[in-house]
């Protein structure tokens, strides 16, 4: 039975460690915070103390953290995987963090030994939890085909955009500079609806069999017509960083993103009012200003 490792055993990483586990892999992880720690030992994980003994241990692990220097640290620091992973092993870097960053660990991985999957992935906290990401994998073919089985636990769709690290991280950037754009919308839509006096369930209703109804915008106004804003799995701070990879990415290359900049002011918003709360809460922020509130039956 292989080892896997999982670093970062949050939404995301407690749902890679779940389905590792389920394909039959044996499972090592570390977080930071003990409560974490004590889920994924229940599911039938081995908990590590240090990056070190996850790397000499595994023959891959997926590091899935918020921040590129955090991820840089784990995987290039003194005690850090490349240091103690096996030669042909492999560090898939399953976080989302700027393609700068990805790039400038790749090349400080060079020589080593040790692969590096830039593999950023889709689907929130439902997909981590059911297994049905989407990545966006860069890697040489034969890296990619080596550690095939271990993604394809985790993952329902596994696209192969390119060969070198930065290449999975740019391509994540581009989605999420969509998908913000499409939550903003719904957010304001919703806030629409609700002030002309439309109940949620009739905006649903006609949202998801429309032309504009999909995941995105489906999930999104369940949350808001439920009055869900807190606990979902999709925490506000995770796409607010998303969307200033974004940004910064397009001020990089010189491209504008008028509709990504909005979005990015509307998550601004939420993110300063409602600092605990998910990616829907910004609508509250909106709901505020207009002094109406979307229900799925209407007004309340």
């Amino acid at each position: 039975m292989k080892t896997i490792g999982v670093i970062g055993l949050g939404d995301m990483g407690s749902g890679l460690a779940k389905n590792l586990i389920k394909g039959d892999f044996r499972v090592m992880g570390m977080d930071l915070k003990p409560d974490r720690l004590a889920v994924f030992e229940e599911m039938g994980g081995q908990v590590a103390t240090s990056y070190a003994e996850v790397g000499q241990a595994s023959e891959a692990v997926f590091v899935m953290v918020m921040a590129g220097q955090e991820a840089k640290d784990i995987i290039l620091g003194e005690k850090g995987l490349v240091s103690h992973l096996p030669k042909g092993g492999a560090v898939i870097l399953s976080a989302t963090i700027k393609p700068r960053e990805a790039r400038e660990i790749g090349e400080a991985m060079a020589g080593s030994g040790v692969h590096l999957i830039d593999t950023p992935v889709s689907g929130g906290y439902p997909g981590a939890q059911s297994g049905t990401l989407t990545m966006m994998a860069a890697a040489p073919d034969e890296v990619l085909d080596q550690f095939a089985p271990v993604m394809e636990a985790v993952s329902a769709n596994i696209h192969r955009v390119g060969q070198r690290p930065g290449e999975g991280q740019t391509v994540k950037a581009c989605l999420q500079s969509l998908i913000g754009a499409q939550f903003s919308a719904t957010f304001e839509a919703a806030a629409l609806a609700a002030k002309a006096g439309v109940s949620g369930q009739v905006l649903l209703d006609v949202f998801s069999t429309s032309s504009a109804g999909c995941g995105v915008v489906n999930n999104a106004l369940e949350k808001i017509i439920d009055r869900q804003f807190h606990g979902t799995g999709s925490h506000i701070n995770t796409m607010h960083k998303d969307l200033t990879i974004s940004m910064g990415l397009g001020e990089e290359l010189g491209v504008p993103l008028h509709t990504a900049g909005s979005a990015m002011q509307i998550f601004h918003a939420g993110r300063t009012k409602y600092p605990d709360g998910d990616n829907w809460v910004c609508t509250r922020v909106i709901e505020e200003i207009i002094g109406a509130e979307l229900h799925r039956e209407g007004r309340e």
